[in-house]
């Protein structure tokens, strides 16, 4: 098994995970997630680029326990880790997949209204787009925990109300000869992403 670029899954020691890369051939990540907005809700001339630190728009839950809720998204820091980070991690890439290095996003999620959240609920559609135009979606440990420095896994179930806040490290893996270029949120199969683009 191997990380996916699209059509691979990565397998674990000590924990199963699967990481999700979206390519696209105009660079568009599709897909729609817990927090999309419906097809055709957000205005072509609405801002869609940000600052580190800046929050998204309010974002509308479509998942059935939260429906009708929304909550921003405010991705804060952005690092990378090193080789020996995913060495000492618990996991193991096929060695088909080439190097692979840790991205870990700092991410403020703020419950704005309706009936309280998961936390899980509002981190579906986070996309680290690197230099060389691939999109990687979060690594998700299934099975086991992978151990990062400094990123230790949220709790997902915690429910936020209207009005709390919740600040966590997510971690995504990219190939070892890319950067890290944006944070994104993806917006659905008809809207562009917000970005959030990251200064070497």
């Amino acid at each position: 098994m191997r990380t996916w670029t699209t059509q691979a899954v990565p397998a674990a020691v000590g924990a199963l995970a699967l990481a999700v890369a979206l390519t696209g051939c105009n660079g568009s990540a599709t897909g729609k997630g817990a927090g999309t907005p419906d097809a055709g809700s957000k205005p072509s001339s609405e801002k869609t680029v940000y600052r580190l630190g800046e929050a998204s728009p309010p974002q509308e839950s479509s998942m059935k326990r939260s429906k009708g809720s929304t909550f921003t998204v405010t991705p804060i820091n952005v690092e990378t880790g090193t080789k020996a980070d995913v060495k000492n991690s618990g996991l193991k890439l096929d060695a088909s997949d080439g190097p692979q290095v840790p991205v870990y996003v700092t991410v403020k999620y703020t419950h704005a209204s309706g009936k309280a959240m998961q936390l899980g609920d509002m981190d579906d559609d986070l996309v680290v787009k690197t230099s060389g135009n691939q999109r990687t979606r979060a690594l998700l440990v299934l099975l086991g925990q992978a151990k990062w420095p400094n990123c230790p896994a949220a709790d997902t179930e915690k429910q936020l109300s209207a009005g709390q806040s919740e600040t966590v490290c997510t971690t995504f893996l990219i190939p070892a000869s890319q950067m890290p270029a944006a944070v994104e949120l993806t917006q659905g199969y008809y809207n562009p992403p917000l970005e959030w683009p990251v200064k070497s």
